[in-house]
């Protein structure tokens, strides 16, 4: 395994995400000292992922794609949703990094092709357009 990320959203659970050598996206999940099967998530990235959870039972996990574009997934406590595109002028080769603060607010952050670093956020309603930091 390469490009690895790891994220806990309740005590006893952790979520591992990572890029295999065709660089589709899988996942496992350590609950309650057991390891579930590996899931197949699919995509094709570019870059490792970047994982946040903003509440228990729910996941974000964002990567970059080789369109340079960030593209994320996330997991509602029942299903994983469809890989959507955040959009973005970003470098294929750098990583990008994911945080939460609460339900109403994940944040990343993600290397531009300029070499700037790019934050975009959701505010609760809707995912605020990218900001040059």
């Amino acid at each position: 395994m390469a490009d690895i990320a790891a994220v806990s959203w309740s005590p006893d659970r952790i979520d591992l995400l990572w890029v295999d050598e065709d660089r589709a996206l899988w996942h496992r999940a350590l609950a309650d000292g057991t390891w579930g099967e590996p899931t197949a998530l699919g995509g094709t990235l570019a870059s490792g992922p970047a994982v946040t959870a903003w509440a228990v039972d729910q996941l974000q996990v964002f990567a970059i794609f080789p369109d340079g574009e960030l593209w994320n997934r996330y997991w509602d406590g029942a299903s994983w949703h469809d890989w959507e595109s955040l959009g973005g002028e970003l470098d294929p080769a750098g990583q990008a990094a994911a945080s939460s603060w609460s339900a109403d607010r994940i944040d990343v952050f993600a290397p531009g092709r300029d070499g700037a670093t790019w934050h975009r956020w959701w505010d609760g309603n809707l995912w605020v357009a990218w900001e040059r930091l």
